[in-house]
């Protein structure tokens, strides 16, 4: 089983990036948010699932762990494959996945493409209960504290006087709110920065 791959990004598609390891090019599957953080040239490191049926071998990759034990989880519930898990993961975040769930949310859940209600409602009904919020969080600053950029952004708050605790949660904030995909690129520093500023200054 290929649990993670390190390695360089030598192409990325629409639903596919190629990673290069070791002079070998492998295709993964990735959600549209991990896609649209990466670049051709980039050093990445990607928590994978290989998928296995009876026509195809599909590799499917995360740029965070938890993202991949959501994905793994939601196969669980009968009736949703990888193709739909893939399709939630690049709809909500993980942390807005899990809440729609403990929130029994079914229709924040059907946006996601080849999701209807039903399955929306078996997805709650299967994983309640079984999806640690803690641990979402913690998976969450984790690939934080990886992020060279958008590290760079909260030490340049704290340069300017704030705190680091206010930063990296108006960093965090901001990046949510606008929908901005971490790891950042180096053009989204200035735009995190500021966006996070007039947060902080808001809330004076």
């Amino acid at each position: 089983m290929i649990g993670m791959l390190n390695g360089v990004v030598m192409d990325v598609g629409a639903d596919v990036a190629v990673i290069d390891v070791g002079g070998i090019g492998f295709e993964a599957r990735m959600t549209s948010t991990d896609l649209a953080s990466m670049h051709s040239g980039q050093q990445v490191r990607v928590h994978t699932s290989l998928s296995v049926s009876q026509d195809a071998l599909t590799l499917y990759a995360f740029l965070s762990r938890t993202s991949r034990t959501l994905f793994a989880q939601l196969q669980k519930v009968s009736g949703i494959g990888p193709k739909v898990a893939l399709s939630l993961l690049s709809t909500l975040t993980p942390k807005q996945l899990a809440q729609a769930v403990a929130d029994g949310d079914s229709a924040a859940l059907s946006r996601a493409p080849g999701l209807g209600r039903k399955g929306a409602q078996k997805i709650i009904l299967e994983l309640a209960g079984t999806i640690n919020m803690d641990e979402v969080a913690a998976g969450r600053s984790a690939a934080r504290a990886q992020d060279p950029a958008l590290l760079q952004c909260v030490q340049g708050l704290v340069s300017l006087g704030w705190q680091q605790r206010d930063a990296e949660s108006a960093v965090a904030g901001v990046c949510e709110e606008e929908g901005i995909a971490t790891p950042l690129g180096e053009d989204d520093v200035p735009r995190v920065l500021r966006l996070a500023l007039a947060s902080l200054d808001r809330g004076r």
